[in-house]
């Protein structure tokens, strides 16, 4: 069979940017088929996708993508270690799946594969210089950082790898692969666009979070030379319907009533809890009325804000440790949300190479004949969070869409 590239990506929205990473990806690697795995309504940071995930999906097949696959709400709105190791064991499954690219901020991939080693073997040194750091009172990715830089005896060379996002997504996936004794190779490419926060213009390209103000502030001019055609006409036809998210604070006085309404135990039970940190979330609800006065009054040294945003998450989805331990032991389900011919063809092999994936094409059918008890799990959160997601729309706030919305071709 011909090569295939898998890439694991937020799209929030699909940019320029995106489209050369995709694009110099499947020319490098000599791919003939491009499967992508994306983040459904919520994202890795704790906050909302500016559109729905059929949205995402129809943009990254317009731009060249052959199959777009959904990852589990759970693992989409995890730490960077859970996020990237949900979507490797769906690639790892499909048993297809020839090459993962992913974006960094160095050229430097033996660097970014040697931390990946140490994260995965754990050696005892690296260990104890991890407690030690952590006895701090830090946050842990802060103390994991720097175990690893004296571990590695090159804080210079170290500090500006570990300090970019886009690198620590890429150390997860390099690990995740050498867990499961992946045949998937590595490819990474560095990026081609602005930095993962950077608000810059940069000609036509743009990080997602410039692109995510620009929509915020109504410049939509300029998002036309930011985005590829295709993504921009299905972008500007979700603001038109008003079905646009903008960010978590859409929902900051559900998740405020929530965290009023919960127990400590019930706070205590989200992931990402721990140390008696319930209670200064408790403190912290019952004393602000929005998002931004919540974080200011519980975030410290300790927590960050991405942690306490994603916490904000689990209570507004009813995501608890539970559910989080039970996306660390399956392999979860494959989810199509779109496809074109080739993605058709796909679709066929990898249930030729593995006959006992479960492929869902029908949400109804799945959980009317599976007997999956835990992926039935993870699937109900799935459904459970697009129903909540489009409260966020000024119009047609619709539920069940997840039953409703036809895959898109």
């Amino acid at each position: 069979m011909s090569k295939v590239l898998g890439i694991i990506a937020e799209y929030n929205p699909f940019h320029n940017g995106h489209l050369y990473h995709l694009q110099k990806a499947k020319k490098d690697t000599f791919s003939n088929y491009s499967v992508a795995i994306i983040s459904g309504n919520f994202t890795q940071r704790g906050n909302t996708s500016i559109i729905d995930k059929w949205s995402k999906a129809k943009m990254a097949l317009e731009n060249g993508f052959d199959l777009v696959i959904e990852l589990p709400l759970v693992y989409a709105i995890s730490s960077a270690e859970n996020f990237a190791d949900g979507a490797v064991k769906i690639l790892n499954s499909m048993k297809v799946i020839d090459y993962l690219s992913f974006g960094t901020e160095t050229q430097d991939f033996e660097a970014l594969d040697k931390i990946a080693s140490v994260l995965y073997n754990e050696p005892k040194e690296y260990k104890s210089i991890l407690q030690h750091e952590l006895k701090k009172g830090i946050s842990f990715p802060k103390a994991r950082q720097n175990a690893l830089m004296m571990y590695l005896n090159d804080i210079r060379k170290y500090t500006n790898i570990l300090l970019s996002p886009n690198n620590i997504l890429g150390i997860e996936y390099l690990k995740a692969l050498k867990k499961y004794n992946s045949n998937i190779a590595p490819y990474p490419i560095e990026r081609f666009e602005s930095e993962y926060h950077s608000n810059k213009i940069d000609g036509n390209i743009a990080s997602s979070t410039a692109i995510r103000n620009i929509i915020k502030n109504d410049n939509l001019p300029i998002l036309r030379k930011l985005l590829p055609d295709e993504s921009f006409c299905i972008l500007i036809n979700n603001l038109k319907a008003k079905h646009v998210v903008p960010d978590i604070s859409a929902f900051e006085k559900i998740i405020i009533y929530n965290l009023r309404k919960m127990s400590l135990s019930e706070i205590q039970n989200l992931p990402d809890v721990s140390e008696g940190l319930e209670n200064a979330i408790k403190n912290a609800a019952n004393s602000c009325n929005s998002i931004n006065e919540f974080l200011n009054i519980v975030k410290s040294k300790r927590y960050t804000t991405t942690r306490l945003q994603r916490i904000l998450l689990y209570s507004l989805l009813d995501i608890t440790k539970k559910d989080m331990d039970i996306s660390k032991k399956i392999v979860p389900y494959v989810r199509v949300l779109g496809f074109n011919n080739k993605g058709k063809f796909l679709i066929s092999e990898i249930s030729k190479a593995n006959p006992k994936l479960e492929i869902i094409t029908s949400v109804k059918k799945y959980i009317d004949i599976s007997n999956n008890k835990n992926n039935k799990i993870l699937l109900k959160k799935d459904i459970y969070a697009t129903n909540i997601y489009t409260l966020g729309y000024e119009e047609d706030s619709w539920s069940n869409l997840d039953f409703t919305h036809k895959i898109v071709e």
